[in-house]
This record gives structure tokens, sequence and C-alpha cells, in this order.
């Protein structure tokens, strides 16, 4: 074939390109062929180790003879690939894979395959109680899975696994519910009490029959935005100090807030448990002072009512107006509301213009 030289003085081809093509598509397949051969025999070096002296037909299950697994030779002394039915004078020992065996396989695999999550992941699921709180449940030694006590909270389990709370069995729901509560004073935002007081749940008795909980806590005195709800992970979230949702409240006083102590409180004040800031504060009435209005993003126990307290004023009355964007407008004193699908999904991706 003809060739010419360029100005490097090389020699190029003038083969067409369709021939090119042919060319570089035969290379490809070859090498594809010996790949292919490759791994066959490195299969049948593997089923040489493991059957030991078995015919390689009998379980050559890549090689391009061998037979199909109907037409596969009992060889004497090799393992049998394809289950045979045992006969009265030879039983079930000439059959390689048994019953137990296939069951013992499956059982594996549907276990393999079934997702898992931590412990207190589950409980939170089943609607008992927060994350956090179900982490405190497992370490007390009050969660069992398959019969055996569990401390570890982050122990992986799966819907498959027997998990109780005290002797009671425990489902995760996909059915979440959220309500919102504008919680009246005198109750308290337990499941129940053994005192027989009144609890946020006989209020929304007939949102749900899902097993719900409150986020948070409100004490029996305060009033206000309270979201109850039986997703665990959204609970977690809410509740971990590290998304510092804010809080504000309507604070009444026994007397009126004095300037210094204004500036106090928005200086830091130092409690037994450490330093509580306010994000915000202002009175909501410039002729009455003893009301104020506070933001705050901290979740440690009564700690609006324990900052007035340490600078000796009495609450008189604390109402929380807004908790994580969400308020109680349109929402009558003891009355709820299911959340829109909006504001779940404000509440789900922490939208930080309203926490």
């Amino acid at each position: 074939m003809a060739k010419r030289t360029d100005n490097f003085g090389k020699f190029v081809s003038q083969k067409k390109n369709s021939a090119i093509k042919e060319e570089i598509r035969q290379e490809k397949k070859k090498e594809k062929k010996m790949r292919q051969e490759a791994i066959e025999k490195r299969f049948a070096e593997k089923r040489q180790q493991k059957f030991g002296n078995a015919p390689q037909g009998a379980d050559d299950r890549f090689g391009k003879n061998s037979p199909k697994p109907s037409a596969r030779p009992a060889a004497a002394g090799g393992n049998k690939i394809v289950e045979k039915k045992s006969s009265p004078a030879t039983g079930g020992a000439k059959a390689s894979v048994n019953k137990a065996e296939k069951s013992a396989f499956a059982k594996a695999s549907t276990d393999k395959a079934e997702p898992t999550m931590p412990l207190n992941k589950f409980i939170a699921h089943a609607g008992i109680c927060s994350r956090r709180d179900a982490a405190t449940l497992v370490k007390e030694g009050k969660i069992s899975v398959n019969g055996t006590v569990i401390t570890e909270p982050g122990f992986k389990v799966s819907t498959n696994d027997l998990v109780k709370a005290n002797g009671k069995k425990l489902t995760p729901s996909r059915n979440f519910v959220y309500i919102l509560l504008n919680k009246p004073k005198d109750y308290i935002t337990t499941t129940d009490d053994p005192q027989g007081r009144h609890t946020v749940l006989e209020l929304i008795r007939h949102a749900t029959n899902e097993r719900v909980y409150p986020i948070g806590r409100l004490d029996r005195n305060t009033s206000g935005v309270l979201l109850l709800t039986n997703d665990g992970e959204l609970a977690q979230k809410l509740s971990h100090p590290k998304h510092e949702v804010k809080k504000v409240y309507h604070v009444v006083l026994n007397k009126d807030l004095t300037k210094k102590d204004f500036d106090k409180i928005l200086e830091g004040v130092k409690l037994e448990d450490g330093l509580a800031q306010v994000d915000a504060l202002a009175y909501t009435d410039t002729k009455d002072k003893t009301q104020v209005g506070l933001e705050i993003h901290s979740g440690r126990n009564r700690i609006v009512r324990r900052i007035f307290e340490h600078l000796q004023y009495d609450v008189k009355g604390l109402d929380r107006v807004m908790y994580a964007g969400l308020t109680k407008k349109n929402v009558q004193r003891g009355k709820w509301r299911l959340l829109s699908e909006k504001e779940i999904r404000i509440l789900k991706f922490m939208n930080k213009s309203y926490t």
C-alpha cells in the first residue's frame, strides 16, 4: 500500500477509516475473549480447590462445555449441585443442599437485605419518645431485643427484630403526624402521670390514632406553643442544641423590670448550671414594664423562669408564643391543629430564617 511522508519524516498510513474501525473492533473483541477465558479459568481453579477431585463438568457453571443443570452427571464421590429427592434406601445424605441449609441461607439473605437502624432511632420511630430519651431508656436496661436486654443505644436492629420496652412490643411507624397545640396551664407535657394530673395528650386525643409525644417540655404553669409528633428523627433534630431552635416567650412579672436588670439579662445571667444568654429582650408595652418579650434558643430546664428568679422577680405568667417558627395564631387556648406540608418541610430542612 502506498505511503506518504509528513513534514517530520514519519510514515502516515492512508488506510480508510472503515478499515481502521474494523481493526479496533476486532482487537477489542479479542481482548474481551481473553478476559472471559481468564475469568473462567480462575473460577475453575477455585471450584477445583473447593470440590477436590470432582469432575470439572459437575460444577462448571461458567464453562462453555458444562451441561445444563438438569443434565449434570451424578459422579461418585462428587458434590452434587442439584438437589435430588431422597429414597428410603439412601435417605437425604446424597443431596448436597438439604432443607435446613436452604432455610438458613434464605433467612441469612433476608436478614442481610433488611435495612438496620440504631436501637434508639427504632424506639423513636415507634412513637415512644425522642431519640435522646430513647437512648436513656436503653442505658437504663428497659429495652430488650429478641429476648435480650440491650444497653447500647447504637445497637443495630431491623424491623424483623422483636423489640420490647418494659415488656411491651414496639413497632416503628411510618405514618408521621405533626400537631401544634396551644397548651393551657395546669397540663403537664408527659404521656402519662402517676399522680393522675391532666396531660397534654388528653387535649389531642381526637387528633390521631398514632402514638405521639411532645417535643421539648413546657412546665405545668407555662402555656403556649407545643409541638407533638411520632417522628423521632425530627424530634431529635429540634431538641439538639446545635440547631439552636428559637423560642419566643411573653413574660409577666410581679414588678417592673428595671433598666439595670434589663441590661443584665442582655449581657447574660450566671446561673448554677452556667451562663444563660438571651437573643433578644423588649418591653411589650412601654407603659407597663412588668411585661416583656424574650427570645432565646437554649433548651435548658425552666431557663426563662430561673433567669428572672435569679434577679429576684416572680414570674406571674409565662406563655410561649413561637417555637421553631411556629406560632399559635388562630389556635385558641387548649385547641390544636395539624401542621401544613410547608411547615413540615421547613422544620425538616431547618431553614435558618425560621429557626
